[in-house]
């Protein structure tokens, strides 16, 4: 897998998200309800400002990360390359920072840090496997209010209309959780559907196809005492495989034959898994087996959506 960093350097524009699945970071401007994972959650109608500051982890270190969470090789914001476009970056060559002891384990799990003095989350962390993937539809969420929430409407100007999702750090469809304070922040659409979904959903059809574990990792990643995270990093090991998923992420979406849902009216490629496809009328749609870089020849684009 690689490594993503996003991050909310633009607000309607560009936020800047960090993804390594196994290395990269990619921006938000909106985002919406992403995924989220299970833990007790806290009171959210309680205020930030009256907890036991003294009890609470230290809200922010040098390096914009939780103090609780900080492992393997800081993120520093102050490092990552300004918007030029694109929904994320790569970092440390690809490569995650997880232990070799982790990149082993095929135990099934789900972490969730408690809520900084601010109200903001952690780190969440999962080894995602079938086991943990949800069997049903996923709930509401709107009851849930993540640090920084704002509902800001801009109708016909940002797809969905809204400028801020709640944005699940790991998305339902990887670990069934919902409604998890802990799991939730406030984002861009932008960020959700541009700069996270696309990988939120390539691991979801990797785990799927070989029901192999993934070890998956998202930390939120804030800017002094701001309750909108800058952007996240996500990373991410396939177990079994011992690899960074780079096929996964689509380094290798040229080299190798695998099945793509087609529009043969906007000439788009899909994944199958695409939340496109569902909106796709039926006789416009086919299933080709072949390399993305086939379907190029041919006139095809991929969907920005899915990045096949």
């Amino acid at each position: 897998m690689k490594k993503i960093i996003i991050t909310l350097k633009y607000m309607v524009a560009s936020l800047l998200i960090a993804l390594s699945f196994a290395g990269c970071v990619a921006g938000q401007p909106a985002a919406d309800d992403s995924t989220t994972a299970a833990i007790e959650a806290q009171d959210i109608t309680e205020n930030p400002d009256t907890r036991d500051k003294d009890s609470q982890p230290d809200a922010q270190s040098e390096n914009g990360l939780p103090r609780a969470i900080q492992t393997g090789t800081p993120v520093l914001l102050a490092d990552t390359p300004a918007y030029d476009g694109m929904s994320y970056i790569q970092l440390e060559n690809n490569m995650p920072d997880f232990t070799e002891e982790e990149k082993k384990s095929t135990e099934a799990f789900e972490r969730y840090s408690d809520l900084d003095s601010l109200g903001r989350c952690g780190q969440a962390y999962a080894n995602i496997c079938p086991e943990l993937q949800p069997a049903e539809e996923r709930g509401t969420i709107g009851n849930v209010r993540p640090s920084g929430w704002h509902t800001v409407k801009y109708n016909d100007l940002i797809d969905g209309n809204y400028l801020y999702n709640r944005c699940h750090l790991i998305a339902y469809c990887l670990a069934g959780e919902n409604a998890n304070e802990k799991n939730l922040i406030t984002g861009t659409r932008y960020l959700n559907v541009d700069g996270m979904l696309p990988f939120e959903e390539k691991v979801d059809a990797y785990v799927k196809e070989t029901g192999n574990h993934v070890l998956y990792r998202v930390t939120p990643i804030f800017e002094g005492d701001n309750l909108v995270a800058s952007g996240v990093e996500m990373e991410g090991w396939s177990v079994e495989e011992q690899t960074p998923n780079s096929e996964l992420m689509g380094d290798n979406k040229n080299e190798t034959a695998q099945t793509y849902i087609l529009n043969t009216n906007t000439k788009k490629i899909h994944r199958p898994t695409c939340s496109s496809v569902s909106q796709m009328k039926e006789k416009n749609k086919q299933i080709y087996e072949g390399t993305v870089e086939e379907l190029e020849n041919m006139g095809y684009t991929p969907c920005k959506k899915c990045n096949p």
